[in-house]
């Protein structure tokens, strides 16, 4: 196939070695987006969003596989609109990612996070210069992928956030368990999360309490081998030996911590309960929630999704207000303009009036089977097809709305 003249690649690619990627000629009817995802091929994501693209009447997406993006043999062509969807569910790919060859090993993500990110920012050089339009800012999403810098743009921003010594730029590196026994207590802390800057999906997350010197319980997927080295679980462990979470935490370390409050969550049916939005083109469209006995509510932790219908009853009979919730998730969102679609967690308070935003997932929009909120113009879709219908509204609000990011919550 002879290459497209307007395509950039992400590298040279050897001349003996073909590009997977290449551009092939478009099949879009006309006034049809061309649509390009990077992702992995086959991959649930992937496939989610090719079968939004039928459902909504679109020639396929072109798909450019993570693989080939580290490989040096992506391209992209004049006029395509390139979404960035995650690298996850290759072992190949975590492995180019981390060097592990374990994809249940839980270190390596100060590694992935060097590696992600170059390979973002070099994809989206690419696909600038080939004249294509990027969903997804990789400068963002490099905020978005440490949680540190996100919360420090959050906090700057008037949003509110759990407390965190470690929030922003200038925050103080954590070089162990040492560091997070002072780092808490110099923040008033007895109870904590301690998570990996980089991590996902709670991989890597201890709920840490303090009880003066010696007493100390962390639960946590993380398990932890005779050799020391650490696996990701679906069973959460109850650690209750300092030598234990010590040990734990100073070998996720050199990866890269961030330190927070744990926050009181509401409760909904005797469970914990928090707040799933997703958010977009600066529109919260979706809303999950999720509940669980432990303070990890990921549901692949034991987390089961909750009914919204009682969820929004309890709030309205405590007083509060639901928009309240999809606003906060909203001016969140303005925090990263250059950023189509993002996943907000949220936290309510006990009395379901007032919220806390733990996290911002630049990859927060896979939940199968979720339709969006009728008075937001989502009624029946699911959130990759909300990411479609709303491209005429993203290219409008990219240019004539400015960031709205700044508000007390």
């Amino acid at each position: 196939m002879t290459p497209d003249p307007s395509a950039t690649p992400l590298s040279a690619t050897p001349p003996s070695e073909p590009s997977r990627s290449e551009p092939s000629p478009s099949t879009a009817a006309p006034g049809d987006p061309k649509l390009v995802v990077v992702g992995i091929p086959g991959n649930r994501r992937v496939s989610l969003f090719q079968d939004a693209v039928r459902a909504a009447g679109l020639s396929p997406a072109r798909e450019v596989s993570w693989r080939d993006v580290l490989a040096g043999r992506a391209e992209f062509a004049a006029g395509e609109t390139v979404r960035i969807d995650s690298p996850g569910e290759d072992p190949e790919v975590d492995r180019l990612l981390r060097d592990m060859d374990d994809p249940t090993r839980v270190e390596g993500t100060g590694r992935w996070y060097e590696r992600f990110t170059a390979a973002a920012r070099d994809l989206g050089r690419a696909a600038t210069a080939a004249g294509a339009d990027l969903l997804d800012d990789p400068d963002e999403m490099a905020v978005l992928f440490d949680k540190r810098l996100c919360h420090g743009v959050l906090d700057a921003a008037g949003i509110r956030v759990p407390v965190s010594p470690t929030s922003g730029p200038e925050a103080p590196a954590v070089s162990g368990w040492d560091d997070v026994r002072a780092l808490m207590a110099g923040a008033g802390l007895r109870r904590a999360f301690v998570k990996i800057a980089h991590g996902s999906s709670a991989s890597g997350v201890l709920a840490v309490e303090t009880a003066g010197p010696g007493r100390v319980r962390a639960l946590t997927s993380v398990e932890r081998d005779s050799a020391g080295r650490l696996f990701n679980s679906l069973r959460i462990r109850d650690y209750t030996s300092e030598r234990d979470v010590a040990a734990i935490i100073d070998t996720l370390a050199p990866d890269g911590l961030h330190i927070e409050q744990w926050v009181p969550k509401g409760v909904l049916d005797g469970r914990s309960a928090d707040l799933r939005v997703v958010v977009v083109a600066g529109r919260a469209t979706h809303v999950v929630v999720r509940t669980s006995r432990s303070p990890m509510t990921n549901l692949h932790l034991g987390g089961k999704r909750g009914d919204l219908d009682a969820a929004r009853a309890v709030i309205k009979a405590s007083g509060g207000s639901f928009s309240t919730a999809l606003t906060i998730s909203e001016w969140t969102a303005d925090c990263f303009p250059g950023t189509h679609c993002v996943g907000v967690d949220l936290l309510p308070a006990p009395s379901w009036r007032r919220y806390a935003v733990a996290e911002v997932n630049a990859f927060g929009d896979l939940l199968p089977g979720l339709t969006g909120l009728p008075d937001r113009g989502a009624g029946g879709l699911d959130t990759y097809a909300a990411q479609l219908a709303a491209l005429p509204r993203r290219a409008t609000r990219r240019t004539t709305e400015e960031p709205v990011c700044g508000h007390l919550t």
